[in-house]
């Protein structure tokens, strides 16, 4: 049965695209199916991929709104080993119409219906907003991640963010969960970081990861290559932060597949 994971954050600038490509290039090296879904009109996360997002002919965006075949929008990104459903600056009038529409919360999860259950894991690089096509991804998830920075401000937009995904499980969506916090470009020499990470730990508990992404050259190499840090330098500390990353999911999704065969909640 496929998951389909949200990866949002309103905050810009905190790993969010960069775990979106990461996480699924991982994913797939462990031999799952992977599809992520580029919800930003910046399409970094089709560009982190290799696909150039200015030359694009068919987007996610005439999908959201034309009526598209949603398998006509899938491109097979063969050295990553998983399926993109790419982004360009042509969200943002997704963005716009959506608000115009009816049942627009809906949408997002509506058009994926017919393709989710091919794959064993959905992510949705969110844009850096708590907005429309935020709320579409919130509706059709099944879980969120969320990428944080361990600073001051990255608190701050956290109780936002919490409150969203509170109000989208209240009246929309009441299976969402968060599936996790991913403490980002952490430096544990940080006096500041270990603080926060300390705090995040005792309000979510055992929902923040245990992995922990330092900051890499590597991992910020990457992007410009058009490859993941997987496939750019698979031995930098970044790329084995979300291979761990990777392993710490499934094993999660493991022990909770056997909780709930045993009975229990």
């Amino acid at each position: 049965m496929s998951k389909v994971l949200a990866l949002a954050n309103q905050k810009g600038g905190v790993g969010k695209t960069t775990t979106s490509v990461n996480l699924a290039a991982s994913l797939a090296a462990t031999k799952r199916k992977i599809l992520m879904i580029d919800l930003d009109p910046q399409g970094n996360a089709t560009m982190g991929v290799g696909v150039e997002k200015t030359t694009l002919d068919v987007t996610f965006c005439d999908v959201l709104l034309d009526g598209l075949d949603v398998h006509k929008a899938v491109q097979h990104i063969e050295n990553v080993g998983i399926d993109l459903l790419p982004a360009n600056a042509d969200m943002t009038a997704a963005e716009v119409e959506l608000m115009r529409a009816d049942n627009a919360e809906q949408r997002l999860k509506q058009v994926i219906a017919p393709i989710k259950d091919e794959y064993d894991y959905v992510l949705i690089d969110c844009p850096p907003a708590l907005n429309m096509l935020t709320l579409n991804a919130m509706v059709a998830a099944d879980g969120v991640i969320i990428p944080m920075q361990c600073e001051y401000y990255a608190l701050e937009g956290l109780t936002a963010l919490m409150d969203t995904i509170e109000q989208v499980r209240s009246s929309i969506n009441p299976k969402l969960e968060i599936e996790g916090l991913l403490r980002t470009m952490y430096d544990s020499r940080n006096t500041l970081a270990n603080d926060v990470s300390a705090q995040l730990i005792e309000y979510f508990g055992d929902r923040v990861y245990r992995t922990v992404v330092p900051r890499n050259v590597r991992l910020a190499e990457a992007p410009s290559h058009g490859l993941p840090a997987l496939l750019y330098e698979k031995t930098s500390r970044g790329a084995l932060a979300y291979l761990a990353l990777a392993g710490e999911m499934l094993r999660r999704e493991s022990q909770a597949n056997v909780l709930r065969q045993a009975g229990v909640s």
